[in-house]
């Protein structure tokens, strides 16, 4: 060790002797002790909202996925009854198939040429409810070639 490191050895520890604080390390330097676990605790904390968003995001998904199949069936359903295939009012067809899926009618129109519009509400575990729309009526008629 030359004459310099040794002095400088020597004062570093006569400032640890004399309680004065060490915020530098040996050449003079801001030591960073700590800002590991603040690295740490933010990246546990931004990789815990990520999840909850995505968690979020899918939830959503699948209601709306949800709410546009039933609102799919119910079309369906109400148009079978208002073409006549089926004994039953087509709205309360509609509304019944709706809440089969889990989903609730929140509109439904039955056209005179066949045709039924058909809107659904489906409530999951957000704060708010997705909704579907569906139309249905009969076959378009086929022509022969």
């Amino acid at each position: 060790m030359n004459r310099a490191t040794a002095r400088r050895s020597n004062e570093h520890h006569e400032h640890h002797e004399q309680g004065e604080p060490s915020g530098q390390d040996e050449r003079g330097e801001q030591c960073e002790q700590g800002a590991g676990s603040v690295t740490v605790l933010a990246t546990v904390f931004l990789t815990l909202a990520l999840l909850g968003a995505t968690a979020a995001l899918g939830t959503a998904a699948t209601a709306a996925a949800r709410a546009s199949g039933a609102a799919d069936l119910a079309a369906l359903a109400a148009a079978d009854a208002a073409r006549g295939l089926v004994l039953a009012d087509p709205c309360v067809l509609a509304a019944q198939t709706a809440a089969r899926h889990g989903a609730t009618i929140t509109e439904c129109a039955a056209a005179s040429d066949g045709t039924v519009r058909v809107r659904t509400r489906y409530e999951s575990a957000l704060p708010w409810s997705s909704e579907g729309m569906a139309r249905a009526g009969p076959p378009a008629p086929t022509v022969p070639r």
